[in-house]
């Protein structure tokens, strides 16, 4: 094999980063002069910029971008001249020197300045307007990120992301190689951003068997949170060996003793095999459960059920009130009546310890709803009123005239998951009640139900039609299941008001399967367009330019485009980086920061897309959606002001839980509402053109909806309705049978 060209230059920019695998397009100074820089790609780990590197690798040449290096393997060389070593220090690699305070610093210490940092690091508060605070900061931070070089140098050869490196060290601290060398596979469960295949391809690297039973039992678990991460709470003993069959290409008989030997120990393993009633007919079938969903279904079983039958009651009065009367109060209040079903809600809601009001826009849950608290607090009841989603929150607010907050927020739940307010300390409530109650997942629901104490009202109030929540479970759906015990009132009546939305109609229209109107309605159009690619860019424009000349909405305030999926040309991701373009341009004066394929600018609208206890005052959480409000190359961080109006600060090396939000998936727009929606409705989103899709989508607008795409597209969402329940056991245990 031929040897190894060696070439020796300071990074200068990195135009492109994949974080999933490190593959990186960088551009190199190696001294040529004349503004003249090299091409390298490859696998360019943990290099910033500023860095000088001494680069292993072979010549080639691109038919597009000309010639160019590919880097096998490389070292840093720390830079000796002043030059060198102010623009290392200015890259923005050690946290709290940004290129000002590196050029303050070189200024002082010269061709020192390294190893003052190194050895002397105190003695960088002789640099005028730097206090003991930053110096203390400095030298931590240089000290963290040698610590950081050497686990990247060790995860090279495994193509792990830099992010990901990052968080591994957070997590083991000296220990990292330690743990990936002996333990890789624990990887998976304790850093987020590192799944199965990725802790695999390290396991390989450091020599694991192929058939190691440690590797065929993290396989096992691997493929139940996956089956999670699609909505279900267990998989079918059979199911999940074959799965996992599949992913790690071991014999079956090896899959079965392996799963056997974890279930034996359900705390050890983590996973437990329990016999449920199947989906289709009813008859058993051996359920496998991840063990923290397994003790939440069981949980929140017997929790409803004993808020159902205990004696106690908060709210006495309801019992023989004089509803004739107070129905008459209520209409006098409101300057509006109660139609039948409405009546029978509130009375349902204030009667009975728990209760679901489920319909459809236009039919009067907002009213209901705004029924109830009127009259639980006319009565003196504490009523704490809460949401899945900021935006949701906020709704509720708006309509009852009561502070409501996110469940997150209600339960303050704490690093880990845990929560303050719980079986033993219950929220101090009469009535909660809870809107959007479709995005509950099984995990959420339990620790919310759990926090109601014994003899208050719970009423949760949702739409069963929409999709099911992001998180594992069906819970709506399955108080509501036939033979539920939970008492519920399904609102079916269009109001004459609501009748004149096109909005409000088509959504209808959809849920039953007749095809919208896209013709004279003032609030609702189809721009049709055949070509995907084509409608993507239609997209745009109708968010950029079209809409905002129309109706006078603002494009990133009062416009979102919701997507049936994220890849594609018109999907979220391809939409994001078109849609920044139109409405977040770059500007000379604007600050910005590249993470992987991803750029992040003051202005942009985020979205958080994983749980994280640990920010914010109570956690933020998927979903939560925001607009970047400051970017400090400094201090190597920026800031996101929420939909709830809280100020989250990011490191940049935390970039990877944001992403853009101009578009979002629908399934990720589950409990917000906006004034406009945009949906591309294109074939090449064949597979997920649904019903419940599509109905989501229209019903998150509040004024107008632009649908953008094919007719053909279009009529196979409305024609589709959604196949296969989740696997949830929970209707079952409302019942009693499990």
């Amino acid at each position: 094999m031929a040897q190894l060209a060696v070439v020796e230059g300071v990074l200068e920019r990195i135009t492109y980063a994949n974080e999933d695998n490190g593959y990186t397009v960088a551009r190199v100074d190696t001294g040529r002069g004349a503004g003249d820089l090299l091409t390298v790609v490859g696998s360019l780990l943990g290099a910033q910029p500023g860095e000088s590197l001494r680069m292993e690798g072979r010549w080639g040449s691109h038919p597009q971008y000309g010639r160019q290096f590919t880097v096998e393997n490389y070292t840093t060389v720390l830079p000796a001249t002043v030059q060198g070593i102010r623009r290392y220090l200015g890259s923005g690699l050690i946290k709290g020197i940004g290129p000002r305070i590196a050029e303050r610093i070189v200024d002082h210490f010269g061709t020192d300045t390294l190893d003052v940092i190194e050895g002397s690091p105190e003695r960088l508060i002789e640099v005028p307007g730097l206090g003991p605070k930053r110096t203390r900061l400095i030298g931590a931070a240089w000290e963290e990120q040698k610590a950081i070089k050497e686990v990247m140098i060790f995860l090279q050869g495994v193509g792990v992301s830099t992010s990901i490196a990052v968080r591994i060290y957070k997590k083991y601290g000296d220990a990292s190689i330690s743990v990936v060398r002996n333990e890789p596979y624990r990887l998976a469960a304790d850093v987020w951003g590192i799944g199965f295949l990725t802790a695999d391809r390290i396991a390989q690297s450091v020599g694991i068997p192929h058939d190691s039973p440690e590797r065929v039992k993290a396989g096992l678990r691997y493929a139940l949170s996956q089956s999670s991460d699609q909505g279900h709470c267990y998989l079918p003993e059979e199911r999940l060996i074959s799965d996992a069959v599949k992913l790690l290409q071991v014999d079956t008989g090896l899959v079965i003793d392996c799963l056997g030997e974890l279930a034996a120990d359900e705390e050890a393993g983590g996973v437990v095999r329990q016999s449920v009633p199947g989906e289709e007919d009813g008859s058993p079938v051996s359920a496998v459960y991840l063990l923290p969903f397994h003790r939440a279904e069981i949980s929140l079983a017997g929790q409803v059920l004993r808020l159902l039958r205990t004696e106690e009651d908060r709210m006495p009065a309801f019992a023989s009130v004089d509803w004739a009367k107070a129905l008459g109060w209520l209409g006098r209040r409101t300057g509006a009546e109660l139609a039948p079903e409405q009546e029978q809600a509130v009375r349902l809601a204030l009667t009975e310890k728990v209760a679901v009001l489920t319909g459809g826009p236009g039919c009067g849950k907002s009213f209901t709803v705004r029924s109830v608290v009127e009259l639980a607090r006319a009565k003196r009841a504490k009523v704490v009123l809460a949401a899945p989603t900021g935006r949701a929150a906020k709704r509720l607010a708006e309509l009852t005239g009561a502070e409501a907050s996110t469940v997150h927020r209600l339960l303050e739940l704490r690093p880990g998951g845990d929560a303050a307010y719980d079986r033993e300390r219950p929220l101090d409530a009469d009535l909660v009640v809870v809107d959007e109650a479709s995005m509950l997942d099984l995990l959420l629901a339990n620790k919310l139900v759990k926090a109601v104490p014994p003899g208050a009202h719970l009423l949760l109030v949702g739409d069963v039609d929409q999709l099911p929540s992001v998180g594992a479970g069906e819970v709506l759906r399955d108080l509501l299941a036939p033979g539920s015990p939970v008492p519920a009132v399904r609102l079916t009546r269009i109001f004459r008001q609501a009748q004149q939305s096109g909005v409000v109609t088509n959504a209808h229209r959809i849920n039953s399967g007749v095809p919208p109107i896209t013709h004279g309605l003032p609030d609702f159009f189809l721009f049709p367009e055949e070509d995907t690619e084509e409608a993507g860019r239609l997209t745009v424009d109708v968010v950029a330019r079209r809409i905002p000349a129309r109706f006078g909405l603002d494009p990133r305030r009062d416009v979102q485009v919701l997507a049936p999926m994220h890849r594609g040309p018109a999907g979220a991701g391809a939409l994001n980086g078109l849609l920044q373009q139109a409405v977040t341009p770059a500007r000379p004066d604007l600050p910005e920061r590249r993470f992987g394929g991803r750029v992040f600018r003051v202005g942009d609208k985020v979205t958080q897309i994983r749980n994280n206890y640990e920010k914010g005052a109570n956690g933020v959480f998927n979903g939560t959606v925001g607009v970047v409000t400051a970017l400090s190359p400094d201090d190597q961080r920026l800031t996101v002001r929420t939909d709830e109006d809280e100020e989250v600060p990011y490191d940049f090396d935390e970039l990877d839980e944001l992403a853009h939000a101009y578009a979002v998936t629908i399934h990720r727009s589950q409990g917000s509402e906006y004034p406009a929606v945009v949906v591309p409705v294109t074939t090449g989103a064949w597979m997920m053109l649904q019903r419940n899709l599509l109905y989501t989508a229209v019903t998150r607008a509040r004024k107008l909806v632009v649908l953008v795409g094919s007719r053909r597209a279009l009529g196979q969402a409305v024609r589709t309705v959604s196949a296969g329940r989740r696997c949830t056991a929970l209707d079952h245990r409302l019942r009693g049978a499990i």
